[in-house]
């Protein structure tokens, strides 16, 4: 007889890999009757002849890559698996990884395959366009893929509370409750692709961390993706200070929409002067998004459209 342990991996979110009600255990105690397994937690003991003990720590591996690749894990999976077998995941040119789910996120534009190529080469991304157009979800979605590659350590989300034309007055609450209502849509993309139970994981132990702009000053940014979303409401002196919290092994994409800045009208958009400033400088890149780009209803493409003849009429 031989006792073994198997260990998952932080980034395997258990209720996937185990299955409702620990199903994909059980029928892993199926399908091994001689074979005594017991999962706590990150930690599974195998119990048993050292042949079968050897099958099942096998079996476990391959379901824990296939969980942690797709986000999903059904029992015909595991059967193919424990027969010695890979199953066919699902496929798609441009993939950047699965969802909740199983969900498959991928690059769907010309500018989205861009931005993830340049990725792959330059630690300080540009990605500017229209609202819609998946400039900050695809960025989201880069920074996922890199923290469950083990590639990075953290994910850094940010973005400047600036009101969009709305005085909100006095917002109740903690701190947390104050500046949640400004990162929603980080949170909206994050729930897109990784299970609720490891999102509060990973932000409650600071694997990822989604913060207002302000809260930067002072840090250095290492072994991880940051991201600053929303980029056209900083100040000249705000995006600077950001740039400059660059640490070793740390890439940044920076998005912004320079048709939608709120700050007060005198005053000049920090992204229009860094783009002005860096232009040309090596390891940097920037992408431009358009309105082709768009992937949300169809009538935000005519939306922006529409806009846009009129900024070109009143030009006139």
């Amino acid at each position: 007889m031989q006792e073994q342990i198997f260990t998952l991996s932080e980034h395997t979110d258990t209720t996937t890999f185990y299955g409702v009600n620990n199903s994909n255990i059980l029928l892993l105690k199926n399908l091994f009757p001689n074979v005594r397994i017991v999962a706590r937690g990150h930690v599974i003991k195998i119990d048993g002849n050292e042949a079968d003990v050897q099958l099942v720590k096998s079996a476990l591996g391959r379901m824990e890559l296939f969980a942690l690749n797709n986000n999903a894990l059904s029992h015909e999976n595991i059967i193919e698996m424990v027969k010695g077998n890979q199953p066919t995941e699902v496929s798609f040119d441009n993939l950047i990884l699965h969802g909740v789910s199983g969900k498959s996120i991928f690059a769907r534009t010309k500018n989205q395959q861009k931005l993830v190529k340049e990725f792959e080469t330059n630690d300080l991304l540009f990605a500017i366009g229209p609202a819609g157009s998946g400039k900050t979800y695809t960025a989201i979605a880069l920074a996922v893929k890199a923290l469950k590659n083990k590639e990075k350590k953290k994910i850094i989300l940010s973005r400047p509370a600036v009101e969009a034309g709305e005085k909100l007055g006095f917002l109740p609450g903690d701190m947390k409750e104050k500046i949640d209502p400004y990162l929603q849509p980080l949170y909206d993309a994050l729930q897109d692709m990784l299970p609720a139970m490891k999102l509060r994981d990973y932000i409650e132990n600071g694997t990822i961390q989604i913060a207002p702009l302000a809260f930067m000053r002072g840090r250095t940014l290492s072994d991880a993706v940051v991201i600053l979303d929303e980029a056209q409401n900083t100040t000249t002196n705000q995006i600077k200070m950001f740039l400059t919290r660059m640490g070793l092994n740390t890439k940044m994409i920076v998005t912004g929409d320079i048709t939608q800045i709120d700050l007060p009208w005198q005053q000049k958009s920090g992204l229009i002067d860094a783009l002005d400033v860096l232009k040309g400088v090596k390891g940097i890149a920037k992408i431009e998004f358009d309105k082709g780009d768009i992937v949300r209803h169809k009538l935000v493409q005519r939306i922006v459209e529409a806009y846009e003849k009129n900024n070109e009429r009143m030009r006139k």
